[in-house]
């Protein structure tokens, strides 16, 4: 079976979709993206503050979510800035919109 370009766009966009369900699912990392949020921008050591987690523990998170890339780091040296990366934000909004609105219409429970 020839694959068509729409189906290698469904394929790349439910990767990427998963990529950034992973990378909130972990209430730590949901937390560190409302505080983002509230902030625009912050460092490392700002979490520390903010979560009751070793620094080796917030930077495991911090790490999955740049991987996903929800957030996005500037080395200010010795400190990295964190803030999230709005362009990927958009598209993970759009993306999880789009699963549920389609998903929801094709569900019905009797």
């Amino acid at each position: 079976m020839k694959r068509t370009k729409e189906d290698i766009v469904y394929q790349v966009e439910t990767e990427e979709l998963a990529k950034f369900a992973k990378a909130l699912g972990h209430p730590t990392r949901i937390k560190i993206l409302n505080h983002l949020d509230n902030a625009s921008c912050c460092y490392t050591g700002d979490l520390l503050e903010v979560l009751p987690l070793a620094q080796s523990t917030i930077s495991q998170h911090l790490k999955e979510l740049k991987d996903a890339g929800l957030i996005q780091g500037t080395v200010n040296p010795p400190k990295i800035k964190y803030c999230i990366n709005q362009q990927n934000w958009i598209k993970a909004k759009a993306l999880f919109n789009e699963f549920f609105s389609r998903n929801m219409n094709e569900i019905s429970c009797k």
